[in-house]
């Protein structure tokens, strides 16, 4: 690995031109940034879900580790590397079986993250639709308040 540790740099967006050794985290977009550890200057994207990769932040030591590991397999480096406490962890090389077990994992963990999202918005829907109207939102408050109810 070129890149031994990541400086962890909080960011409202991700920017246009990224910087060897910054992993940049947009906590509000749920995502971090970075360019490819080998050094081969691919920009490498994280989703932060429980679906895809966690963040851990340290706030004693002001450290950042990113899990699971990071395989780069798309690209022509097939980098696979841990980032553990800003340290860059080389992980060596997996097996194209091993990476076609990690792929079809991640579809499986998307798409059940997915459906539970979905649950969640036609349960809220549901709770919402079934009040009456008056009792729904900003402005039936400002209504029920002119009417003076």
């Amino acid at each position: 690995m070129k890149i031994k540790t990541l400086r962890p740099e909080y960011v409202k967006h991700v920017p246009e031109a990224l910087n060897d050794g910054v992993l940049y985290i947009s906590e509000e977009f749920e995502t971090a940034g970075h360019l490819c550890c080998c050094g081969c200057g691919e920009e490498i994207f994280t989703p932060l879900n429980r679906a895809q990769w966690t963040l851990l932040k340290n706030r004693q030591t002001g450290t950042i580790s990113l899990f699971p590991s990071i395989g780069n397999w798309k690209y022509a480096c097939r980098s696979h590397y841990w980032i553990k406490n800003n340290l860059v962890i080389d992980a060596g090389d997996m097996s194209n079986k091993a990476i076609n077990a990690v792929i079809k994992r991640d579809q499986r963990d998307r798409l059940a993250l997915a459906k539970e999202s979905n649950q969640r918005i036609a349960q809220t829907t549901a709770a919402v639709d079934s009040k009456p109207v008056e009792q729904r939102g900003v402005l039936a408050r400002f209504l029920r308040r002119l009417r003076g109810s």
